[in-house]
């Protein structure tokens, strides 16, 4: 090979290094959402809502009127909604699915929403009120605008519930990314919607909140309470950031709107 055949080939390899220096680098793969953080754990701060017709009925269910007020015309019908229930139907046991057709029977009068009662985990997560929650280092709070309703999720010193009641006991953890809630220790007062799906004492309620991005939660809850159902069921549904102008929670502390319906009958006639 004389040094000319050699000149032409270090120019032809310059040139193609040249080339290669110039093409964009490949494109890597697509990173997932910038989720915010406080601390090591995502950020959930914040006013939460859920959308969507899960407080009607959280089974499929289609648009009817009321007949009980039907003085309110359409005002006063309820809209069509598909299930959030994962299998579509909850697996009631054969007596229990008689007392929720016995609680639907009596509605409103039966609902504990209409007695203004606390609503209990999950229900409290999608009726049409927003919510708050507020983490920091330890423990976290989530505050409810329905009834004023709160509670405390105790992320250390896990404890069995002292007595059953409205919210439960929440003892949480942090599964990677997500937090997890177990909620025990619930009363059988409250309802998973205006349908009159119900659940007994044994209830336990697993939560699962999946930040998916900075504005939007995958809310999921599983069900368990071996009197009441076949097995246990999970609901999912989206959770959505308020991102309205100095969003906070209103005062709806319904108690004054509940009074007639819970003592009416007791008032002497004249």
């Amino acid at each position: 090979m004389n040094l000319t055949t050699l000149s032409r080939l270090s120019l032809a390899a310059l040139v193609l290094a040249a080339v290669a220096a110039c093409q964009p680098p490949a494109p890597s793969a697509p990173a997932g959402p910038v989720l915010p953080r406080l601390g090591e754990r995502p950020d959930f701060n914040g006013v939460w809502q859920a959308i969507g017709t899960a407080y009607w009925n959280i089974e499929d269910h289609s648009a009817s009127g009321l007949s009980q007020f039907w003085q309110l015309g359409a005002i006063a019908a309820v809209p069509a909604g598909q299930s959030v229930v994962e299998g579509s139907t909850i697996p009631y046991l054969p007596a229990a699915l008689a007392k929720r057709d016995e609680n639907r029977a009596g509605w409103p009068k039966t609902d504990p929403e209409a007695k203004c009662y606390m609503p209990g985990i999950p229900r409290a997560t999608y009726m049409p009120f927003p919510f708050r929650i507020v983490q920091g280092d330890g423990d976290i709070l989530f505050v409810y605008e329905f009834a004023s309703a709160n509670r405390i999720v105790h992320m250390s010193n896990h404890e069995e519930p002292p007595v059953d009641s409205w919210m439960g006991w929440s003892n949480g953890h942090w599964d990677g990314n997500d937090l997890v809630i177990e909620v025990t220790g619930n009363n059988d007062q409250t309802w998973f919607d205006r349908a009159g799906n119900y659940h007994g004492a044994m209830m336990k309620v697993t939560e699962r909140y999946k930040m998916v991005d900075k504005d939007h939660i995958e809310y999921t809850a599983t069900i368990e309470d071996p009197e009441t159902f076949e097995r246990a069921w999970t609901i999912s549904l989206p959770l959505y950031r308020r991102i309205d102008k100095n969003v906070q929670l209103l005062e709806f502390k319904c108690v004054e709107f509940s009074e007639e319906l819970l003592y009416g009958d007791l008032v002497k006639k004249n």
